[in-house]
């Protein structure tokens, strides 16, 4: 008895081959959208930065606060030291940089790298450097961990470290 068309093995192919595409089409958009969110919340992250940047070198550092965790879980480790919440936070930037004798000087962040660690969660690790009226430059490194909430992206953990 001759085969059927239904069960040839021409039209298993066809199916086989059929199948393979459409799984092939799915991983690739798949793919695509991924990456497409990681540029995306990236783009996001380093327009925080940018801002901070900005609000910093207008002197401004209740603006450039706005990119952090308004927390008390906020943690912010600069050389041995850590200013636990927003508040302390806020503190150490106003007695460094803001009390008598302190200046702001001009902020240049730089290298920006910034890793997704899922949807709402990513790695930043870059560079600082001020440069001061006297042309002093002090500078150095910074990593960050930024999680996404409803009002947008925000600083949850800062470990800023200075070049000796």
């Amino acid at each position: 008895m001759l085969s059927s068309y239904h069960d040839s093995p021409m039209k298993q192919q066809i199916l086989g081959s059929l199948l393979l595409a459409i799984i092939s089409s799915a991983f690739v958009l798949c793919a695509t959208s991924r990456a497409e969110a990681a540029n995306e919340f990236a783009a996001d992250i380093e327009r925080v930065l940018r801002t901070q940047q900005d609000a910093w070198n207008r002197h401004d550092l209740d603006a450039f606060m706005e990119g952090y965790w308004k927390s008390p879980d906020l943690t912010f480790f600069s050389g041995a030291n850590e200013s636990k919440g927003w508040q302390a936070t806020i503190d150490r930037y106003r007695a460094t940089y803001q009390s008598a004798g302190k200046e702001m000087g001009k902020l240049e962040f730089s290298e920006l790298r910034i890793e997704p660690l899922g949807p709402e969660g990513a790695f930043v690790r870059g560079v600082w450097k001020l440069t001061m009226s006297d042309g002093k430059t002090p500078h150095g490194r910074f990593t960050l961990i930024f999680r996404k909430f409803s009002g947008g992206w925000k600083i949850i953990h800062d470990h800023t470290s200075a070049a000796e």
